[in-house]
């Protein structure tokens, strides 16, 4: 029997001719990230066990970005907890705020991922980086110490879901509708342990923003990973950022799957996830009429380029609506210069959006944008649980860069589609 995708690198990792689905291994990782939440807790058992050096001081990433710039003491405690361990063993990918992005928009961005490779970081949306070929999946601070100081992680191997793309998306579709569509179909716990593999004629038609977009929230399925066949668009993204090495993995013809799921990407419509599953997931001509508090637009789901320029797009000429407030996240500072060059500040600026620095932030219910009793907010994030955003009796509606600027526009959850058509009004 063939090996899926997942299987073939982990089999490598593990210096394996071969594996199977439920088979235990401990397989070499390429990186291991922490964030400013998760690594002080890898700290302190990395030197509770008495390990004193880094497996490979350019194999580790440490990334400031949930709780940074700062908020408060504690937060400023744990920072600094990050920095003095990333100088004292020299960690090359330190990523301190002025220099940090969202990390898991910010890893691929800087080259740190390529095809192939084994990434594992104390995160659970570690599972982005799928989106460029590699198996990536998300564990626990414990595991981030041994990783950091071994070079290894032991796995369970998954089994697979395949998911064969057709048709070309619409126009105002994009990755993240794509793949609330898939959760609200198989539900939150629909992959459990399993790996989601996509491939296909309509891979095509999915920018690399897209299967980002869609890696990351592989997890909210209840996947152990996501992961994309490797093609002309993962090349060209890598080309210019990744000049190392990296081997190509391609599931065989016999692979076996749990199941087999063929989805007809132009049948997609831009969908909203109600509160407080990420699968309670409606079409945009089923949502109904659904006053907003607030609009987040950001997050390491979709706070990249593409994403701001979507959100610009419908933001020019035209103002927030009175009595919602609209924040705007870029992932990156990177992205952060790029959205200033090409205008895309100025136009959230001039439409009444406060444009923030890159920061987790109110995805986790961190700061930047913590929601008030009985608020309703309409996110670009990955998770819309109660008090995911600040009180308990708040609501999250999770939704695609388009719908969230559309409903910051119309004051209620609205049809970027209709928006479009209506007059610009400034």
């Amino acid at each position: 029997m063939g090996m899926t995708m997942s299987q073939k690198i982990l089999a490598k990792k593990a210096g394996l001719q071969a594996v199977t689905a439920g088979q235990l291994i401990n397989a070499k990782v390429d990186l291991v990230l922490g964030n400013d939440i998760t690594t002080p807790v890898a700290i302190d058992e990395f030197e509770k066990y008495g390990f004193n050096k880094v497996f490979n001081r350019a194999g580790i990433a440490i990334v400031l970005d949930h709780f940074t710039p700062n908020k408060d003491i504690k937060a400023a405690q744990l920072s600094k907890r990050c920095r003095e361990f990333a100088n004292k063993y020299d960690i090359v990918h330190y990523f301190d705020v002025g220099d940090m992005g969202i990390e898991h928009a910010l890893l691929p961005e800087k080259g740190l991922v390529a095809p192939g490779e084994l990434v594992v970081g104390a995160d659970s949306h570690t599972c982005t980086y799928g989106a460029l070929g590699a198996f990536s999946t998300g564990f626990g601070s414990t595991d981030m110490a041994a990783a950091m100081a071994t070079g290894y992680c032991w796995f369970k191997v998954p089994s697979a879901i395949r998911f064969e793309l057709t048709g070309r998306p619409s126009k105002w579709v994009s990755g993240k509708d794509v793949i609330l569509h898939i959760i609200g179909m198989i539900g939150v716990d629909g992959a459990l342990y399993k790996s989601m593999e996509f491939g296909g004629p309509g891979l095509k038609y999915l920018s690399m923003d897209d299967r980002l977009t869609m890696a990351n929230m592989a997890i909210e399925a209840g996947a152990k990973n996501g992961i994309f066949e490797v093609d002309e668009v993962t090349l060209t993204y890598e080309k210019g950022r990744v000049s190392r090495e990296f081997e190509v993995f391609k599931a065989d013809d016999d692979a076996a799957y749990d199941r087999v799921i063929e989805l007809d990407l132009s049948g997609i419509r831009p969908t909203v996830s109600f509160p407080h599953l990420p699968e309670n997931t409606r079409t945009i001509e089923e949502v109904g009429d659904i006053p907003i508090d607030q609009v987040i637009i950001g997050s390491c789901t979709n706070g990249r380029i593409s994403d701001l320029a979507v959100a610009a797009n419908l933001f020019t000429g035209r103002r927030v609506a009175p009595n919602v407030r609209c924040i705007i996240i870029p992932g990156t500072q990177q992205i952060y210069l790029e959205a200033m060059k090409v205008g895309y500040i100025e136009t959230f600026i001039n439409a009444g959006c406060a444009v923030s620095t890159p920061t987790c932030g109110p995805c986790l219910g961190g700061h930047m944008g913590i929601l008030a009793e009985g608020e309703r907010c309409v996110a670009t994030t990955n998770r819309n649980f109660v008090g995911r955003m600040g009180h308990v009796n708040s609501e999250v509606y999770l939704a695609s860069p388009a719908v969230a600027a559309a409903s910051a526009i119309a004051g209620k959850i609205a049809n970027p589609e209709r928006v479009e058509k209506e007059e610009a009004s400034i």
